[in-house]
């Protein structure tokens, strides 16, 4: 699809998650012409964003070899809040910002922690399916449940990750009557060491971003320091888990359960092993996708974009390493300079 006119070429390679066709890309539009491709191939993305100034993704993988396809590019926006899937560091030593939305769905998001939580708790959707199977008419008694319920107040929640998303958990969990327990990279007087978090907490939230040091950080060692009837939920990255450790823990019944908005491989072979595991309720990593947070969304992109063409990018993720470009000689159209000396900045 290509709307909008003006001299700035605006390509979104992956819009149709964003937008799948009940909003209007109309906050872009007003920019430049606007090309919306619903997924992109890896073998077409070096086509597809040759002429573009401002190219757009959510989960379309940029590296090098794309950016030197591009030569007219000003910058990368996401469609999101993550942006591993592009290679900042290669982004940088062209000169391109890249350009994240902090904060769009943090009310989603959490509200879905809490809907993933109250199925396990509350078991409404099982129960749900069971009535229409026809359980409660065959039922003995005036009331039935095929599995423990379970009251949250009074119960601990473990917080990893204290940014937007992990005090809106907090503040909920709060109004359920919940203890909060929080671990954040940076201690503070009122945070807790994540083995003490884990083996404390009734409940633990992941909302870390997804390093390095975090890769799999919910593994069997971790696990084991768990409550065998506690509840894991993960709304953040699929990768924060070690899937097979964490089917293992469920099968073996040394975890309460586990509701998860995010796997590792999305979408996750039928080989995944949490897809046949024992109390764990899986959604199809939707915590994000609430009309009014692709609105936002959409909202927030198109300012991004704007910032980009004025020369003064905003929310940029590779800021220690990018320096606005400069202009290619007359008639050359080459890369452009690299940042001096630039380095890595951990964190």
């Amino acid at each position: 699809m290509s709307t909008g006119t003006g001299s700035s070429s605006l390509v979104v390679l992956d819009g149709h998650t964003t937008n799948p066709g009940d909003l209007s890309w109309q906050p872009l539009e007003r920019l430049g012409a606007l090309h919306v491709h619903p997924r992109t191939p890896a073998s077409l993305v070096a086509e597809r964003m040759a002429g573009a100034t401002v190219v757009i993704t959510n989960k379309t993988r940029l590296g090098e070899a794309e950016f030197a396809a591009a030569p007219l590019l000003k910058g990368v926006a996401m469609l999101s809040t993550g942006h591993d899937v592009v290679d900042g560091l290669a982004a940088a030593a062209r000169g391109l910002p890249l350009c994240q939305v902090p904060e769009y769905a943090t009310a989603s998001v959490a509200q879905a922690v809490f809907a993933l939580l109250l199925e396990l708790t509350n078991r409404t959707g099982s129960l749900n399916t069971g009535v229409h199977q026809g359980h409660w008419s065959n039922a003995e008694d005036f009331c039935y449940w095929d599995g423990p319920l379970r009251e949250l107040a009074g119960q601990t929640l473990g917080v990893v990750g204290m940014g937007r998303i992990g005090a809106a958990v907090a503040r909920i969990a709060e109004a359920f009557g919940m203890e909060v327990l929080i671990h954040r990279r940076t201690p503070g007087p009122n945070t807790t060491d994540l083995a003490s978090l884990l083996a404390r907490s009734d409940v633990v939230s992941l909302h870390c971003p997804l390093t390095a040091e975090t890769r799999q950080l919910i593994n069997a060692e971790r696990l084991a320091l768990m409550k065998p009837t506690a509840l894991l939920i993960n709304t953040g990255r699929g990768a924060l888990i070690n899937e097979t450790d964490l089917a293992a823990a469920l099968h073996q019944g040394r975890l309460g359960g586990a509701g998860l908005d995010v796997l590792t491989l999305e979408p996750p072979p039928a080989s995944n092993p949490l897809l046949h595991a024992p109390n764990c309720v899986i959604t199809p990593h939707i915590a994000w996708a609430t009309k009014a947070a692709r609105q936002r969304l959409i909202a927030e992109v198109a300012a991004n974009v704007a910032a980009i063409l004025a020369g003064r990018p905003r929310h940029v993720v590779n800021q220690p390493l990018f320096t606005p470009a400069r202009s290619p000689a007359p008639g050359g159209s080459g890369p452009r300079q690299p940042p001096p000396a630039a380095t890595p900045v951990a964190g």
